[in-house]
């Protein structure tokens, strides 16, 4: 299973959301409500960009040993599940 890490930016003020995103896996990029919401949008990002690269016949991005994000308050590394072969309805 690949794991990529995840620089979350939380919130500054009443009313934003928590910004999520992938630092090894470019494009993965998302937000949620609070922090548990935002770790489920980034990590369904991640598979939703991963399908697509695997049905256009391409590679997906080599996790990084290590990663920084620039002000990330809070990094994280994801796990990646990817079902190939599976129609997503």
């Amino acid at each position: 299973m690949l794991r990529y890490h995840v620089a979350f930016h939380l919130p500054r003020a009443a009313g934003e959301m928590v910004v999520a995103e992938a630092l090894d896996f470019p494009g993965a990029v998302s937000q949620g409500f609070d922090l548990p919401d935002a770790r489920l949008m980034i990590a369904s990002a991640m598979e939703d960009l991963a399908q697509v690269l695997l049905e256009e016949g391409r590679p997906l991005p080599i996790p990084s040993p290590e990663a920084a994000g620039p002000d990330a308050d809070l990094i994280e590394v994801v796990p990646l599940s990817v079902h190939v072969g599976t129609s997503r309805a």
